[in-house]
């Protein structure tokens, strides 16, 4: 049977983005009469691997997937062998990886990368030099097609000129719509879980605990908010490196009784945090390529509050589907969560040309479904 062969260079610990786009993409690849194997860096968890179990799926752990090691080259090439795919798409690998020129060895006909790395604050993407350029497309060469997620991640891409324009494409990152069931039952469960009054609104961020998604501002942004409401609940949902420092400020700050830290989610759209989120931000400092958070909080109809970084401005319609702001600018973030916060009729409006933005742009199913049209899939399976 013919098979596609995906590699995420991630750990599948929670039901997200990527878990969600593999079940989509394989239950795609069934109807077509194509087996989907699933490699990881970690073995998904129970509750994931019940999300992924379809009749047309192998899951495989490649450790060590990212970057150049004998080991993982081993791994790589015993996957093959054993699945024998047609196509063997790259996710989180990083660009320059050995693996196209082993599936190229091992007659995979056609390899994919999708390329979603975000950039460091203030990027201006540049043409690579002239060495790095022809390096970089010898390593390439095997490679069939890269996928881009936004639009701004194609600029990025090709103003480096390492990969040939004309074999990039935009294919948007989308949210999975028949999941999206909003639940008041399961916004006050989140809340008792949690401990937060029934009286209080909620402002969400979703995100990495890290430096790069502006939690500093995020916090220093909460001071002035509560100041000036003290009915306001902050809630950060997220795991990192850092949150044991971000959660020691928040005391320090005096904030403990208006600030929730959830650690990790396994599964945001079931454990109720879109439910209970009256405002969402995205207030992210480095250069995001896509905004997968801030597309499932508008399939929510939630009012988003975001930086005007990377590909944001593509998923936030600055007043229209909420409010785009420069990144650090704590004092305009704090005054739109307070605008937002204090006009629910604004919140409702903004929800649904959030929603509505979703549906015709991030629909997981329609950007999948363009995905396995490059892939050809049809052609091969008669």
């Amino acid at each position: 049977m013919p098979t596609v062969v995906s590699v995420f260079g991630v750990e599948p610990f929670r039901i997200g983005g990527t878990e969600t786009y593999a079940r989509e993409l394989s239950l795609q690849l069934e109807r077509h009469g194509w087996q989907s194997v699933l490699c990881f860096l970690t073995a998904p968890p129970d509750e994931v691997l019940r999300f992924l179990d379809l009749p047309n799926v192998t899951i495989e752990v490649l450790d060590q997937a990212v970057g150049f090691n004998l080991r993982a080259l081993r791994m790589m090439s015993g996957i093959l062998r054993r699945h024998r795919p047609g196509i063997l798409h790259l996710h989180y690998t990083g660009m320059l990886s050995p693996y196209p020129w082993l599936a190229r060895l091992l007659s995979v006909e056609q390899t994919f990368f999708t390329d979603h790395a975000s950039q460091p604050a203030a990027h201006v993407p540049q043409r690579a030099v002239l060495w790095k350029r022809w390096l970089a497309r010898l390593i390439n060469l095997p490679l069939s097609k890269v996928i881009c997620v936004s639009n701004y991640g194609y600029r990025c891409l090709t103003a480096r000129d390492l990969f040939p324009a004309r074999r990039c494409e935009m294919i948007y990152n989308g949210v999975d719509l028949t999941r999206i069931q909003k639940d008041p039952q399961r916004a006050a469960e989140f809340r008792r879980r949690f401990a937060i009054p029934a009286d209080r609104q909620i402002v969400l961020q979703v995100s990495w605990i890290i430096p790069e998604k502006g939690i500093s501002d995020l916090l220093a942004a909460a001071e002035l908010v509560i100041r000036r409401n003290a009915n306001v609940h902050f809630v950060i949902a997220g795991e990192g490196p850092h949150r044991p420092d971000y959660m020691t400020q928040t005391s320090e700050m005096g904030l403990d009784q208006n600030i929730t830290w959830t650690g990790l989610l396994t599964d945001p759209f079931t454990d109720g945090v879109y439910d209970a989120a009256d405002v969402v931000c995205q207030v992210s400092r480095w250069e995001e390529v896509f905004g997968w958070v801030i597309a499932e909080a508008m399939a929510y109809e939630k009012p988003v509050v975001a930086t005007r970084v990377g590909g944001i401005p593509e998923l936030v319609s600055d007043n229209e589907s909420g409010f785009l702001l420069q990144r650090g600018d704590v004092e305009t973030l704090a005054e739109k969560i307070l605008i937002l916060i204090s006009d629910p009729a604004l919140q409702r409006s903004m929800g649904e040309v959030g929603s509505n933005t979703v549906h015709s742009k991030f629909d997981l199913r329609r950007n999948v479904a363009q995905l396995v049209r490059a892939y050809d899939v049809e052609s091969k399976s008669s």
